[in-house]
């Protein structure tokens, strides 16, 4: 639990002169929100398309994911879906206050819940249930949506330096009864609340680092966290993969539920984590504009194993 003194510290942060650029963007992105939806895609899609340009590094990560989870496709095909790609990042940037400060009965018009009985179902049994929730760009409107709409929700995240953008994002999320456990915490806490019976948003997809094992995704070896399972098992919970997807054109997003996993989990950590991984690839194909590509999924390779990513630029240090 954090202490008087932790808190007393977070408070001079938030009230520190150099937060104030902070609180401008916090209100900024509020103030977006308010906007009609269509209009926030048409400024999000022109944003990501210059972000695009400017987006150096970033763009060259997407650019090699691309080409090695579609080497089917041509050159021409892949930078068409890496402006594509910028364009919905754009998109989910400009949608942010959406997420932040909608009223449920905003989130209610916005947001199709399709095939929402395959969850409904289970939580009227008393099923525990997590859902299977790849890092798509609508992510966090579609949890924020899930949390007001199906059932309030608990997730885990990683905390945020700066401690304006970490305040407002805990305290937005938690609007409909959510609940964020930071990674290094306690999951015993977690995994309690998800035998009661809160549906636990699981975002599966990130590189796993060395405590990650590797299993393919889209036939490349990748360090993966074999927490699926693990999770499935201590809590006896139903895994219903979820896909949250933008419609074209403004005309809101798609929460898009898919059938609950059979036989799973297997018992065997790699055999299960590989299956998970083999879903969100197919997930991905299906739409793969909106897939989170800019993150450096690979970039944690095997021992032996040349780096797939350029390395990072040091910055220069001055004086």
């Amino acid at each position: 639990m954090p202490t008087s003194s932790s808190n007393s510290k977070t408070d001079r942060a938030l009230r520190h002169p150099r937060a104030w650029p902070s609180w401008f963007g916090v209100w900024l992105i509020l103030a977006l929100g308010r906007l009609p939806f269509p209009l926030l895609w048409v400024l999000g899609s022109v944003f990501g398309r210059l972000a695009y340009l400017m987006a150096g590094s970033r763009r060259l990560v997407a650019r090699r994911n691309l080409e090695i989870c579609f080497p089917e496709s041509t050159p021409a095909e892949r930078e068409r879906l890496l402006r594509a790609h910028f364009g919905r990042l754009g998109v989910a940037a400009f949608c942010q206050g959406v997420a932040w400060s909608a009223p449920r009965a905003r989130l209610a018009r916005l947001v199709r819940l399709r095939h929402r009985e395959r969850v409904d179902a289970c939580i009227a049994e008393g099923r525990p249930v997590i859902i299977l929730l790849p890092h798509f760009v609508g992510l966090e409107l579609g949890a924020q949506a899930f949390s007001a709409l199906v059932h309030s929700g608990s997730c885990m995240y990683q905390k945020i330096r700066n401690p304006v953008f970490e305040h407002h994002v805990k305290r937005t999320r938690g609007r409909f009864g959510g609940l964020s456990v930071e990674r290094q915490d306690d999951l015993r806490g977690l995994v309690r609340e998800i035998k009661r019976g809160t549906p636990f948003l699981y975002l599966p997809d990130q590189d796993g680092g060395r405590r990650g094992i590797f299993v393919p995704f889209c036939g490349i070896p990748a360090s993966t966290v074999p927490m699926l399972g693990r999770f499935a098992a201590m809590t006896g919970a139903v895994v219903i993969p979820t896909i949250p997807r933008f419609l074209p054109w403004g005309q809101g997003m798609e929460l898009i539920f898919d059938p609950p996993l059979d036989d799973f989990p297997s018992g065997d950590p790699e055999h299960d984590t590989a299956r998970m991984n083999r879903i969100i690839e197919a997930c991905v194909r299906d739409t793969p504009d909106q897939y989170f590509w800019v993150h450096r999924r690979f970039k944690t390779r095997p021992p032996g194993e040349a780096p797939i990513y350029p390395p990072k630029r040091k910055k220069r240090r001055h004086g």
